[in-house]
């Protein structure tokens, strides 16, 4: 293998308007991955109540679990000047805290000015008189950042970070944390559970619906592809 590695990353997308990616590339690949998929039943006796076997309520579940490793001494002799000055006066504090914020709500300020369009969308839709039942989307107090897990062009899905679990192993003088490794739980985003995050054109939801039907379109090529060459000892044995 020759040529630059690619570096896994997971990308942080503010509410504004265009959507705000905040890049935090892995300074090391973790070193394996595992890749899980659940498919729920559907709701009733399968077969019985739902009246077909094969019934599903939606795309199978997904999740990624992995840790990554991080040292400080590289970034020290790093030819990035603001990874080099950050290294010298935190250690991993940066790096570790842009993990730490991928589960923090999005600022109060934003959520506000967010709340206060949506009243102006309410009161322009009565001054129309609009129908009360016209499509409309429910604020929560708040929301954690749409987050994409990119680790090649093939693979860029959405995903909400479940856990995250820091170790920290060595320390400089003023106490800043030198090495570390981080075990991170994500949940891949269905189609349906990012509509109900309003994914209108230009949003982060719409961008992190398009990631998961582009992962999803490469995925069902793929393995169209890898069905072509059935050996015949196969197939003849298929009913017809």
């Amino acid at each position: 293998m020759t040529g630059p590695l690619a570096k896994g990353a997971l990308v942080q997308f503010l509410p504004t308007s265009p959507p705000t990616p905040l890049v935090t590339v892995f300074q090391y690949n973790p070193e394996n991955m595992i890749h899980t998929w659940t498919q729920r039943e559907p709701v009733g006796k399968p077969g019985v109540e739902s009246s077909n076997p094969q019934a599903v309520p939606g795309m199978p579940g997904e999740t990624f679990q992995f840790t990554i490793f991080l040292d400080a001494d590289d970034d020290l002799v790093s030819p990035v000047p603001p990874l080099q000055q950050a290294a010298q006066q935190w250690g991993l504090g940066p790096r570790l805290a842009a993990l730490e914020m991928l589960l923090y709500p999005v600022g109060s300020a934003q959520l506000a000015g967010a709340q206060a369009v949506a009243g102006l969308i309410g009161t322009a839709s009565a001054a129309l008189g609009l129908p009360s039942g016209a499509p409309t989307w429910n604020l929560p107090n708040s929301t954690v950042p749409i987050v994409l897990f990119c680790w090649n062009v093939t693979r860029v899905v959405p995903v909400r970070v479940t856990t995250l679990t820091i170790t920290e192993t060595l320390y400089d003088r003023d106490l800043n944390p030198t090495h570390a490794q981080a075990q991170l739980s994500l949940r891949v985003l269905t189609p349906t559970e990012l509509r109900a995050a309003n994914p209108a054109p230009g949003t982060a939801a719409k961008l992190a619906m398009v990631a998961y039907e582009r992962t999803l379109k490469i995925r069902g090529a793929w393995a169209a592809s890898s069905t072509l060459s059935a050996p015949a000892s196969i197939t003849g044995q298929l009913p017809h």
